[in-house]
């Protein structure tokens, strides 16, 4: 299946923080720290068809859905944009979501996929700032999906090669934030959303 890409813009008065990376290059940390630097930011949590690991909550990591349940809601026009991004492995942004936390008056900051990450860009266009999280290298890269050691040997592999890919999408987005000392680059996204936000 295609991935969805809406060409509809939304009038919103909050601001749309939007984080991506490969696998591994640190996005979810850099995202969380910003969550706990700044109160008026809240996370838009995606919706998933992957199964929910040990640690997860529904609700709070992802919305955990079933794939005939995600089918269905894509035949809704229910998201802001989804993808199919492992085969029969769905991801994707609910449109009820985000305008809930517009309603609350919050920023609203995205961890979410490349291609997701364009969509959500598209849709809100000067309202949005997309940030790439870049690993230092691939080879850095490969050496913290391992340490993860959270999957097996396949499925690093596959996140490899997908790595590649969405590294050549760099350029698409606003600002290439580079991952290399972790300090260094929570400091770097401070500043990046605060500008953003004091726009």
């Amino acid at each position: 299946m295609p991935s969805h890409n809406p060409k509809r813009s939304y009038h919103i008065n909050g601001r749309i923080l939007i984080f991506s990376s490969p696998s591994g290059a640190g996005k979810t940390t850099i995202v969380k720290h910003l969550l706990e630097t700044f109160p008026q930011l809240a996370f838009s949590v995606s919706a998933t068809t992957r199964p929910r690991r040990d640690h997860e909550i529904d609700g709070k990591d992802y919305y955990f859905l079933s794939v005939n349940e995600f089918r269905n809601k894509i035949e809704e026009d229910a998201f802001v944009e989804w993808e199919e991004v492992y085969k029969g492995t769905y991801y994707g942004t609910l449109k009820s979501e985000v305008q809930r936390l517009l309603n609350r008056g919050r920023h609203v900051i995205f961890d979410v996929d490349v291609k997701g990450a364009l969509n959500i860009k598209k849709l809100y266009g000067d309202k949005a700032l997309a940030v790439f999280v870049m690993p230092p290298s691939i080879e850095e890269l490969e050496k913290r999906l391992r340490h993860r050691s959270t999957d097996p040997e396949e499925s690093i592999r596959e996140r490899i090669a997908k790595a590649k890919l969405e590294m050549s999408y760099a350029d698409k987005f606003d600002i290439i934030l580079v991952n290399d000392k972790l300090e260094e680059a929570l400091a770097k996204a401070e500043e990046i959303v605060k500008n953003f936000m004091e726009k």
